[in-house]
């Protein structure tokens, strides 16, 4: 007795994207997807990176998964779930679509909540590879956004002569205490030790390091670090307070007018080290034009001996490196490395034709496919006539896809 046929599978339906996709932002139930300011004209969109992030809280609640859904390319309880397949495939509406444009490709290195900026272009008039850097406009937006733009978070670089560094970021509103003891702060001695709500931050051991006269001399710094350095956040400016006995040193945006002669910072004397304010003046006219360097924002201390001389910083015995997040997420953003102003980059690519659309969606069943592959590994194929050692089945071999 002949078995019936398979019903066939529908075909995927033909969606306008962004009438859909401004709906979605517009409903708020998707975490993370939101209007950047009230104007909704560019919003946030969360973009995680499975092998990178692990697995998202909000797995199951995606718009990678809606707009699989919306197009009739997954169907719950029928089809298996492929995150990755869902946001590849959003991914490629968004890049052919002229109705929207990439303002922001998400931060260099791995933050918890990763995301991308889009804007919505109005009448499909995004002119292809044109990217402004709207930083006026999108600023203030930012900066009251402080799951986008952590203002109080802190990296923190710990450097002895010719060891590898070691690297943390602090997350306190208040600012952090960076100091060599075995005593800890209590709060019945702030005078001591500072604020019992900075985070204590403790330099690393010196054991590891190989010349006994280098370390010698590094622990008779570190002995004299009880007391430590305070780095305090007020407002949006970050300030250092020296306790300890040895000598502190330092370079950064607020010490220009020092130049190249030593810059000790005076005990138990509130200094100040960074204002965003400032920062945030100097990346406008920056990104205008108006001035040739982007806006400084890392700070350098030099323990124990004096800086900025003529001696560079690789040969000194304790050095700390503190980056203001913040700071680096907007020259990210606007300048820089990643500057997607329209007066520094201007990409010239022509409208695609109908080759280049069909070059598109081989790309995308090629990045379909490989995620087949990875997913459901297969025993290796028989040898095909024609093809050499090494070379696949499949003829295309991209660069860079993701």
């Amino acid at each position: 007795m002949n078995q019936p046929a398979p019903a066939a599978l529908p075909p995927p339906r033909r969606v306008r994207l962004k009438p859909w996709l401004v709906a979605q932002v517009n409903s708020c139930q998707y975490p993370g997807l939101q209007w950047v300011n009230g104007e909704r004209k560019f919003f946030y969109i969360p973009w995680r990176h499975a092998t990178r992030h692990g697995p998202s809280q909000d797995g199951d609640n995606t718009i990678f998964k809606a707009w699989a859904k919306e197009t009739g390319k997954y169907t719950e309880g029928v089809d298996e779930a492929d995150p990755a397949k869902w946001k590849a495939n959003l991914r490629c509406a968004l890049n052919k679509s002229r109705d929207f444009r990439l303002i922001y490709d998400g931060p260099r290195d791995m933050p918890p909540q990763p995301y991308k900026i889009y804007e919505v272009c109005s009448n499909g008039a995004a002119p292809a590879g044109i990217l402004p850097g709207p930083v006026e406009q999108l600023l203030p937006d930012l900066l009251i956004s402080p799951h986008m733009l952590p203002l109080t978070d802190l990296e923190i670089k710990f450097q002895y002569r010719g060891r590898p560094p070691r690297a943390l970021t602090i997350s306190n509103p208040h600012g952090c205490r960076l100091f060599y003891s075995q005593l800890e702060a209590t709060q019945e001695q702030v005078e001591l030790f500072g604020p019992v709500s900075l985070e204590q931050v403790r330099f690393p051991s010196p054991e590891d390091i190989p010349s006994d006269k280098q370390r010698f001399y590094t622990n008779q710094l570190l002995d004299v670090l009880d007391r430590g350095l305070i780095l305090q956040l007020q407002g949006q400016d970050l300030y250092a307070i020296r306790l300890c006995q040895c000598k502190v040193f330092w370079s950064g945006p607020c010490a220009s007018a020092h130049g190249s002669h030593p810059n000790p910072i005076q005990r138990e004397v509130r200094t100040k080290l960074f204002s965003l304010e400032h920062f945030l003046n100097e990346l406008i006219l920056f990104q205008k034009g108006q001035t040739n360097t982007p806006p400084p924002f890392e700070i350098f201390f030099c323990f124990g001996e004096e800086w900025p001389d003529c001696k560079p910083r690789e040969k000194k015995l304790i050095t700390v490196q503190v980056v203001p997040v913040a700071a680096r997420l907007l020259l990210e953003m606007f300048s820089g490395e990643l500057s997607w102003s329209a007066d520094s980059i201007r990409l010239q690519i022509s409208n695609p034709d109908l080759k280049d659309r069909m070059v598109e969606q081989f790309k995308e069943l090629h990045h379909i496919w490989q995620s087949q592959q990875q997913l459901q590994p297969m025993a290796q194929p028989p040898p095909v006539p024609g093809l050499s050692a090494g070379q696949g089945p499949w003829p295309m071999h991209p660069v860079g896809m993701q």
